[in-house]
This record gives C-alpha cells, sequence and structure tokens, in this order.
C-alpha cells in the first residue's frame, strides 16, 4: 500500500508542469560502497520549488548528514567524485551558520531501527530547468548520505563524516 501511495503521489506531481511544457523531473538510485542499492529518491519540479520523495533501506539505524553534492558522479568507495556540497549562491555551510547555507544542506535523514528512512522536502532555492541552481546543469549532481549526523554549523560540511550511500541526480 505504501508503494502505490507513492506512486500516485509521483503521478500527481508529475501532471503539473510549467504551462506550455513537459512536466521537468528527475530521481537518483542510492547505492552503497558495495554497489547494492539502498533506495532512490524522485524529483518534480513544483511552483514551490523542487520536490523530493525518497524511500531508502539498508542503512545505520540513526541520523546522517543528507546533502546534495555538486557534480553528478559516485565513484565507490568513498564517493569523494561527487565533489562538495552544492552551492550555486556562494554560502557557507549549515542551517544554524549565520553565513550559510549551502544550497544542497539537507536537513538530517533520520533511519529507524529497521534500517529505512522514508520522507519528502521541498527544495525552495533550487531547479530541474536552466539556470546556475539547477540539479541537472552542466555537471550534474548527486545525492549523498553521510556516516554521522550534520552538525549544522561547521564548515564545509557538518562534520558529517564519510560518504556511505551515493546517487546520481538524473533527468527522468
Amino acid at each position: 500500500m505504501k508503494c502505490l501511495t507513492f506512486i500516485a503521489i509521483w503521478a500527481l506531481l508529475t501532471v503539473t508542469g510549467h504551462a506550455g511544457e513537459p512536466p521537468r523531473k528527475a530521481g537518483a538510485e542510492l547505492r552503497n560502497s558495495g554497489g547494492m542499492s539502498v533506495g532512490h529518491a524522485r524529483l518534480a519540479e513544483t511552483p514551490a520549488g523542487v520536490k523530493m520523495m525518497f524511500e531508502l533501506s539498508g542503512l545505520p539505524p540513526g541520523r546522517h548528514g543528507f546533502h546534495i553534492h555538486a557534480t553528478g558522479s559516485c565513484e565507490p568507495p568513498d564517493f569523494k567524485s561527487a565533489g562538495g556540497h552544492f552551492n550555486p549562491y556562494g554560502r557557507k555551510h549549515g542551517a544554524k551558520n549565520p553565513q550559510g547555507m549551502h544550497a544542497g544542506d539537507l536537513p538530517n535523514l533520520v533511519v529507524k531501527p529497521d534500517g529505512t528512512a522514508s520522507g519528502e522536502l521541498v527544495l525552495s532555492n533550487m531547479t530541474l530547468g536552466p539556470g546556475s541552481a539547477s540539479l541537472l546543469e552542466p555537471e550534474g549532481t548527486a545525492l549523498v548520505i553521510h556516516a554521522d549526523p550534520d552538525d549544522e554549523m561547521t564548515d564545509p560540511a557538518g562534520n558529517a563524516g564519510a560518504r556511505i550511500a551515493c546517487g546520481v541526480i538524473i533527468r527522468e
């Protein structure tokens, strides 16, 4: 039933594009350092920004840094190919930083004791269309899960530790 609800909401989101053009959609399949899938994220352009819905499993329980990184590459085992956080506005890191925050700074991911996490976010400062805040141009972007929680303050990455999962955001 949960999967059907996810699909129904996704279908509803994708029927609302900008006037005269097809809906803008993207997605990411996240994999751990061993290459195993740990879930997916679906993104759709809405009037409020980019809505991201995600369903994940097989992750360590607890809080984890969750970010959009500036390069559309996820080379295991360390995923450093994804570069730093997506930061088209040249800000510092973290929601608690008075000079922050990067566009790619997302709330910490909370993984349940069974290793699953799901949710949705609206990314009001990003787009799937053209421009410097685009998640799809020119080098693409990646969604990254870190081993530790993000402290939401320390530049450049919130002391979130190693990268444990990564998925390139691609146009759908």
